[in-house]
C-alpha cells in the first residue's frame, strides 16, 4: 500500500490567490494531503474577537472547497496569529488586545470542538524583535492556548521565531506546565531538531527545502514535512512550492534515501500521533 504524502502546513488566500487550483496543483504531484493554516487576511481586519470568527470562517471554507472539488483530503487550523496582538494593542492598548487574542483563542478551540478544525494554530509569539511587554503577554496568550487545546485534546501549531533546543525547551516547559501532552505541540518551520535533545518531545514539523529532509531523516522519522507555501501569485512559490513534500517524498524514495515504511511513518503515524482521531 503506498504511503500517503502529507503536507503539514500550507496557506490558500480566499480572494487574491489560486486556492484549490494550488491544491489541485499538490495532488497532480502526488499529494494526498494538506493543512491549511490560517492567517490573516487583508479582507478581514482584526478589530474585535467577533472579526476572528469571520477570518476563520474563509480558512474553514477554502479548506470545504478543496474537499469538495478535489480529491485531497484537506484540514484546517484556526488561531489569532501573534502579530496581530501589535496591531490590537496599536488599537485598544495592550491590555485590552491581549484580552481579544485570548478570546481569539477561546473561539478557536470552539472551532476545534465543532469539527471545523483539526487544531489551533498557527499561534504563538512573533518572530521578530519586540518590546518586552509584548513578549511577556505574547507568552500569555500562548499558555492560555496550550491550555485550551489540552481542554479540547487537539493539537497546537506554534509559529514562533526560529526554532533552536533552547526555545523548544521552553516551550515544551510550557506545555508540560499546563499539562498538554508534548506530542500534540507542533513546531511550524522547524529545522531537521528530530533527537529527544534537540526538540525536547515536540514535534517538528520540518521545512522541506534543500536537504533538510534528508538531514532529518539521517536522525530518524519523528518529524512531519511542510513547505508553508503562501498561494500568493505575486511571488510564486514562496515560501516553497505547494509541489514540493510529493516531489521530495518521491525522490527521496527512487534515491533510496527513504523507504516505505519511513514514509508511512512520517505521513501517516506521526500526523495521527499528533493530531489524533481528527486526523483520518
Amino acid at each position: 500500500m503506498a504511503s500517503p504524502i502529507l503536507d503539514n502546513h500550507i496557506h490558500l488566500e480566499p480572494y487574491k490567490g489560486r486556492n484549490v487550483e494550488s491544491a489541485r496543483d499538490f495532488e497532480r504531484s502526488g499529494g494526498t494531503h494538506l493543512i491549511v493554516s490560517h492567517m490573516p487576511y487583508d479582507e478581514v481586519p482584526i478589530r474585535t474577537a467577533d472579526d476572528f470568527r469571520r477570518s476563520f470562517d474563509l480558512t474553514v471554507s477554502t479548506k470545504d472547497r478543496v474537499n469538495n472539488e478535489t480529491r485531497v483530503k484537506a484540514y484546517a487550523t484556526v488561531g489569532p496569529y501573534p502579530a496581530e496582538l501589535l496591531d490590537l494593542a496599536k488599537l485598544h492598548g495592550l491590555e485590552a488586545a491581549e484580552e481579544i487574542m485570548m478570546r481569539g483563542m477561546e473561539i478557536a478551540a470552539e472551532y476545534v470542538s465543532d469539527g471545523k478544525a483539526l487544531a489551533i494554530g498557527e499561534v504563538g509569539r512573533p518572530h521578530f524583535p519586540v518590546s518586552s511587554d509584548i513578549w511577556q503577554s505574547s507568552n500569555e496568550i500562548l499558555e492560555r492556548a496550550m491550555a485550551l487545546a489540552k481542554e479540547v485534546e487537539c493539537a497546537i501549531v506554534l509559529h514562533t521565531e526560529s526554532a533552536t533546543p533552547e526555545n523548544m525547551r521552553e516551550l515544551a516547559l510550557m506545555a508540560d506546565k499546563v499539562g498538554l501532552d508534548k506530542n500534540r505541540v507542533v513546531k511550524h518551520y522547524s529545522p531537521p531538531l528530530i533527537l529527544p535533545e534537540e526538540n525536547f518531545g515536540l514535534m517538528p514539523s520540518v521545512l522541506v527545502g534543500r536537504d533538510s529532509a534528508e538531514r532529518a531523516l539521517r536522525k530518524g522519522t519523528r518529524f512531519l514535512m511542510e513547505t508553508d507555501f503562501l498561494d500568493d501569485p505575486k511571488r510564486p512559490g514562496a515560501v516553497l512550492a505547494i509541489t514540493t513534500v510529493p516531489k521530495r517524498t518521491k525522490t527521496l524514495l527512487q534515491k533510496g534515501i527513504m523507504t516505505e515504511e519511513q514514509a508511512y511513518k512520517i505521513h501517516a503515524d506521526n500526523p495521527r500521533t499528533t493530531y489524533g482521531s481528527r486526523f483520518a
